[in-house]
């Protein structure tokens, strides 16, 4: 009994400390957490996997293999959040509001707060995105370096594909006035 009374106070504790936070605005904290959670248990899981495998760390990230990362994180993370043939991803999460740029959608998250609202700023954020691509990617040089690179490399050569159609189209439009 005492140890219920101990999990609803700390409950409650943290139910205050959520409205303080929040104030006025609708901050879905506990979806928020949820994710973290999720995120946390990942790489818990994918470090258990690596010590129990045998798996080490890369000796040495190249710097082409972090530019790789970095450039395959970003479209990556663009896709996922942005491009309209993805938004049956984002759908249960988020609303359609606008075209964007070239291939691009805008859309509003959900309002009802909780895991919901959370999960649709992750999906339609590429920023927000960008942390668990990364990681992903991470991951990957643990236990498939040689595939994690041709993935990345082939994000990489889209991303500059995509460059390259921009700067055509701007082009185009300065040679036609």
């Amino acid at each position: 009994m005492a140890q219920h009374a101990g999990l609803r106070d700390l409950a409650a504790a943290g139910r205050a400390e959520a409205d303080a936070y929040r104030g006025n605005h609708d901050r879905p904290l506990g979806g928020y957490l949820v994710v973290l959670l999720v995120y946390t248990s990942l790489v818990a899981t994918a470090a258990l996997a690596a010590l129990l495998t045998g798996r080490k760390m890369p000796r040495d990230l190249r710097v082409s293999d972090i530019a790789l990362m970095a450039m395959g994180t970003h479209k990556l993370a663009r896709t996922i959040s942005k491009d309209a043939v993805t938004s049956p991803l984002r759908a249960p999460f988020t609303r359609y509001a606008d075209t964007a740029g070239p291939a691009e959608v805008m859309e509003e998250v959900r309002k009802p707060s909780g895991l919901r609202h959370s999960l649709g700023e992750l999906l339609s954020c590429p920023f927000c995105l960008d942390m668990w691509v990364v990681t992903g990617f991470t991951v990957g040089h643990v236990f498939a370096p040689r595939v994690t690179r041709l993935v990345a490399a082939a994000l990489a050569a889209l991303a500059g594909a995509d460059f390259l159609q921009l700067a055509y189209a701007k082009a185009q439009q300065i040679a036609e006035g």
